[in-house]
């Protein structure tokens, strides 16, 4: 196994594009186990330490820029407000010393269904940055998980960024472990709604090959809201609809039996988690007083 140094984003995309199949390293708490355990034997492997701007991020107007390597910590302590759902599954992630570690770039480099960010970043909608020699060029979330811990990047392409817009509601993240920390998730959820356009995303994780959107009970969700008036009168989202959006959300699994849960305990569990977690951001919308009377 080789070992690639580069200093510089350039002199890594250069690397990448001599040697494809060079898999890079940033946290490493991801690479690092599926080598230990001899999982895995890269041809080569790219530090991307030494590359500054991946540690970079932007607040813009709208939405954040957030570099590959970026510490789940430093969502937690500096982005909270910005990125609720992604610093409440940066809380989640194993221990302080892998949240000082590890980023979201690794997350999606992996593209493991049990990452812990995919719920957060498929409910805010984000964009994954992507660039190679060839150029750059930005990937919707909704279309960069291809298969099992598969993504939609080129043999030459490495992650530098994801952009994730501000958060315009409330957003909630949930997870189910055999345990409360140093944990993979059993499943995992994310709700995120925008009140701007009247819309809610879900994002489903280890509950599926890849990580995926409960669409329908989005769309029910949405409708509910809209025709009986909920965002304008900030009224209690009844219990039916509560009990739907949650049984469209399991639907929304293809889950497996392993040693963590059964394909059963998944489904149930999202759905519970669905549940609780339109709760916990409806009542935060209905306190803020985020009561809209039309769609930005």
């Amino acid at each position: 196994m080789d070992f690639l140094r580069p200093a510089s984003w350039e002199e890594a995309l250069a690397a990448k594009a001599e040697h494809p199949t060079a898999v890079p390293i940033a946290g490493g708490t991801d690479v690092m186990v599926e080598i230990n355990f001899d999982r895995r034997r890269p041809e080569y492997l790219m530090d991307l330490n030494r590359v500054a701007d991946l540690h970079d991020w932007e607040v813009g107007e709208e939405d954040v820029r957030l570099g590959a390597s970026v510490p789940y910590s430093t969502i937690m302590e500096h982005l909270r407000a910005e990125l609720p759902g992604l610093a409440l599954a940066s809380h989640t992630v194993a221990s302080p010393q892998i949240r000082n570690r590890g980023g979201v770039g690794g997350n999606l480099g992996t593209a493991s269904p049990a990452g812990d960010a995919h719920p957060a970043l498929l409910a805010a909608g984000a964009e994954v940055e992507a660039e190679s020699v060839r150029g750059a060029r930005r990937i919707p979330i909704d279309d960069f998980y291809t298969g099992v811990k598969r993504n939609a990047l080129a043999p030459d392409e490495l992650i530098r960024a994801v952009h994730i817009k501000k958060a315009d509601g409330p957003q909630q993240y949930s997870k189910v472990g055999t345990r409360n920390a140093m944990v993979i998730a059993v499943c995992a959820f994310g709700l995120a709604l925008h009140p701007g356009t009247r819309t809610v995303r879900t994002g489903i994780g280890s509950a599926a090959p890849t990580p995926v959107r409960a669409r329908a009970a989005e769309e029910f969700l949405r409708a509910a809201l809209d025709e009986g008036g909920f965002w304008d009168s900030g009224k209690a989202v009844p219990p039916s609809v509560a009990r739907r959006f949650a049984d469209l959300c399991a639907a929304a699994c293809h889950p497996i039996d392993d040693v963590r849960g059964t394909a059963g305990y998944r489904r149930h569990a999202v759905g519970v988690m669905a549940r609780r977690t339109l709760a916990w951001t409806w009542e935060s919308y209905r306190g803020a007083g985020r009561v809209t009377g039309g769609a930005a």
